[in-house]
């Protein structure tokens, strides 16, 4: 079996994730990754979090790299079945709502900091997330992602 980053639509999606960020924040999402198979595993394997999801009005998540599957305790398949409101308490969604709102209307936001769960139940503060829209080739939206590289358990 190929390994989930080998997946031809966690390859392209990856490319996706990273025009979108420099698109938006100037930023390279990894340096020195220039083939595209080499840049979705560099960052399936990299040590920080990475998370999108899709444009649905309930949206699902459809990316997580390997330190995003370990944090929030679930296999590629769970993860990307998730609504992504359930990465949050029920009390702190209204919060993860208006985060994505604004996102949506600048565009990113870089410091961003909100408590999340995982599966088992275990609560954890994420510290300075970047959060962007994710776009087509063509301009048009398909998602919002997450990175961040600092968290702590509750």
């Amino acid at each position: 079996m190929n390994a989930i980053w080998q997946n031809e639509f966690v390859v392209a999606h990856t490319e996706c994730l990273a025009r979108s960020l420099r698109r938006f924040t100037g930023r390279k999402l990894l340096d020195g990754s220039n083939d595209s198979l080499a840049l979705s595993q560099n960052v399936f394997e990299a040590p920080f979090v990475l998370v999108s999801h899709s444009t649905q009005a309930d949206p699902v998540l459809n990316y997580g790299n390997h330190a995003a599957l370990a944090l929030w305790e679930m296999t590629w398949q769970e993860f990307t079945r998730t609504p992504s409101r359930f990465t949050a308490e029920a009390p702190n969604r209204e919060e993860r709502a208006r985060l994505l709102a604004e996102v949506s209307a600048r565009g990113f936001i870089d410091d961003y900091s909100g408590v999340r769960i995982s599966k088992t139940g275990k609560r954890f503060r994420i510290h300075r997330a970047t959060v962007w829209n994710l776009i087509t080739e063509a301009g048009q939206p398909c998602g919002q992602a997450a990175m961040f590289d600092r968290w702590e358990f509750l």
